[in-house]
This record gives structure tokens, sequence and C-alpha cells, in this order.
């Protein structure tokens, strides 16, 4: 008996998710764009993934990866969009402690696995402009396969850990988080106990996936850039440079938003909290909506094979 309620006590057996704090009379209104978003997000990176999936010309590293960037995009937006329906609409905040905990896993893993893709497709650009003649031997089906399970299995370990030390946390009865998901910052500040190991840990994490993929990033681009400022003409120089438009694009979409984000949780106290919690939002929303887009458009062979579906089905 003392046992279970040594249990009880250092955890809720759910909690209740406020939404966004300080908007909670336009949350209905707020509900209706998101879930156009959603299902623009949804739709668009599963037409993108089948059509990399039945198109043999396309099995290439960069649409390789660009169809494991679509699941990820889908598994991201899922793991939160419907439950954040559900409050907004529905007012159902509840949530079980397992299944929050289930949440924050699926979004930070996922998070995680969604920068080391747009690493590998850094990587790929690198080496598709720097050495042309050596990419189909340097990356090959097999080895992008290899960096995909890599980049999996990275966040699958790294952020297993943050849900099972959050699992141990003290939370002395206090069950309101604030915020529209089980993010890991907000869970952390209903603890009563000390925190230290998940802020450490935390930080660790966020060196070795965001700081070490930005870096391998940084560095591609770099030597992108000075391989195409030595081009002998501007037409050469410009045909290398749109290679990497679409790519650049849906880095600073995931980038900025996930920067505001965590400098936020450290450094911004006088930001209002809504404005907080919308642009966390619109980070798990805006990647995933724009991907499929920005690919869809700036990628000719997919751009014309998404048309050719549509005719296919008398669109």
């Amino acid at each position: 008996m003392s046992m279970l309620n040594a249990s009880t006590l250092s955890h809720p057996a759910s909690f209740l998710l406020l939404g966004i704090p300080g908007l909670e009379s336009t949350q209905f209104w707020i509900a209706f764009p998101f879930c156009i978003m959603y299902a623009i997000a949804v739709v668009g990176n599963i037409i993108i993934f089948f059509i990399i999936k039945t198109e043999p010309s396309l099995h290439e590293p960069m649409y390789l990866f660009l169809a494991m960037l679509a699941i990820t995009d889908v598994v991201l937006s899922t793991s939160t969009l419907p439950k954040m329906l559900g409050i907004f609409w529905l007012d159902s905040r509840e949530i079980g402690f397992r299944a929050c905990l289930t949440q924050m896993f699926f979004v930070h893993a996922f998070s995680s696995v969604e920068s080391g893709v747009l690493m590998a497709m850094a990587l790929d650009r690198f080496i598709a402009i720097c050495y042309p003649l050596r990419h189909s031997s340097i990356l090959s089906i097999p080895v992008t396969m290899a960096i995909g399970s890599l980049v999996l299995t990275r966040g699958v370990l790294l952020l297993s850990p943050v849900s099972i030390l959050a699992s141990r946390l003290p939370f002395c009865g206090h069950r309101l988080i604030s915020h529209s998901y089980c993010e890991h910052m907000a869970v952390v500040k209903l603890v009563c106990g000390k925190v230290r190991a998940n802020i450490i840990y935390g930080l660790f994490v966020a060196f070795m996936v965001v700081g070490f993929d930005v870096l391998v990033i940084s560095v591609s681009y770099a030597m992108i850039l000075r391989t195409v400022m030595r081009l002998p003409s501007t037409e050469a120089r410009l045909k290398a440079v749109s290679t990497c438009v679409s790519h650049t694009c849906v880095i600073l979409v995931f980038y900025i938003p996930a920067l505001f984000t965590c400098l936020t949780h450290r450094f911004g106290h006088h930001i209002p909290h809504h404005l907080h919690i919308m642009v966390a939002n619109l980070y798990l929303l805006l990647p995933p909506m724009l991907n499929p887009i920005v690919y869809g458009i700036r990628t000719r062979q997919i751009k014309a094979r998404v048309i050719r579906l549509f005719q296919l089905r008398g669109i």
C-alpha cells in the first residue's frame, strides 16, 4: 500500500493540457487553419512518398531522403495535431500520464530524425556538386538506406531517456501543462523535485543532435559555395545553386522556429507565453506542410509526376 501511495504521489494518473494560454477564447477558430495545414501535410507527404516509391527512376539518394522526410513529417504532425484539435474544438484536455510521455517521445525523437534527414540531404547536395562523378559510388542506395537507419536509431536511442527520466520525477499532484502538447520542458516545469539531470541530459541531446547536424549542414554548404564560385560561367553557377534552393528553404523553415522555441525556454522570459506556444505549434506544422509544397514546385521530376497522377485520377 505504501508503494502504491508513493507511486500515486510521484505522478498523477493524467495531465490537463491548457492549449494556448491567453488565447482560450480564440482557440476554436485557430483550430481551423491548423486543421487545414495538417490535412495538407498528411496528404502532400503521402503523395510525395507514393510517387517516389512507385517510380523507379526516382530511386536515387536525394529522392530517397525526401521519402524519409515525408514519412517523418507525417509521424511528427500526427503525434500532436489530433489531440491538439481535440483540445481546441472539443475541450478534451485530459491526457494520460503514459500517453503524455509517449507523445513527448514521438515529438522529440522524430524532430531529431527530421534534423538528421536534413543533414543527410545536405551531404547529398555536397557530394553531388563537389564530386559529381563519384556521387553514385559514394552515396549508393545501400549507403543511403544505412544513413536513414542510423538517423532513426540515433533519434530513438538519444530521446528514449528523456521520457524515462521524466517518468521518474515527482509531480506532487501538479497536472496543468501550460502547452498544447506534452513538450519536455513544459512537463518538467510541473516537477516539485530536482530536475538537474533532465536539464543536463536535454542540453547534451540538443548539442549532439542539433549542434552536430547544423555543423555538418554549415560545412557542407560552405564547401558547396566554394565549389560554385570556382565554376567558369554564371549559368553553371546558377544551375548548381538552384539544386540547393529547395533544401535551403526547408532547413530555414525547420530550424528557425526550433531555435526560437529553444532560446525562449532559456532566455525569453519576457516573450508573451501565447506567442511561444504558437511558434512551438507551428514548428510541428509548418515544415510538414511546406516540405511537399516546396519540393513539389521546385523539383521538376516530382512536379511532373504529381501532375500526371492527378490527370490519371481525372482531377
